[in-house]
């Protein structure tokens, strides 16, 4: 079993209104430095809100929604810290239904 762990929040408040790309490519380059695997991914439409044990969550979250999920919950605590204005979770796989947690259902 794996657990992640999320921000959740509108795409125009995470893409548009916040300089979270400046924040994950500073954060790619430092896992590059110290040749420390990646452990955190971008989701747009996060196909794990479809799991019936995160209904709660889904029906909070927000239409059009991104999610930055990681192994590494002190990096979710931290965005949180900055974002500010985001949901926070945890799921542990496999998720019932969802065979890829961390695909997006975008189109």
């Amino acid at each position: 079993m794996t657990t992640y762990h999320y921000v959740l929040a509108s795409q125009k408040f995470l893409l548009e209104e916040e300089p979270i790309q400046e924040v994950l490519n500073e954060r790619l380059r430092n896992y590059r430095d110290h040749n420390k695997e990646i452990d955190f991914w971008l989701i747009k439409h996060p196909a794990f809100l479809q799991a019936k044990n995160l209904n709660q969550i889904k029906s909070q979250a927000p239409t059009n929604s991104v999610a930055i999920v990681s192994t590494n919950e002190q990096f979710i605590i931290w965005l949180k810290l900055r974002l500010e204005y985001v949901l926070v979770g945890k799921f542990e796989t496999p998720l019932e239904g969802i065979e890829d947690p961390l695909a997006s259902l975008e189109t």
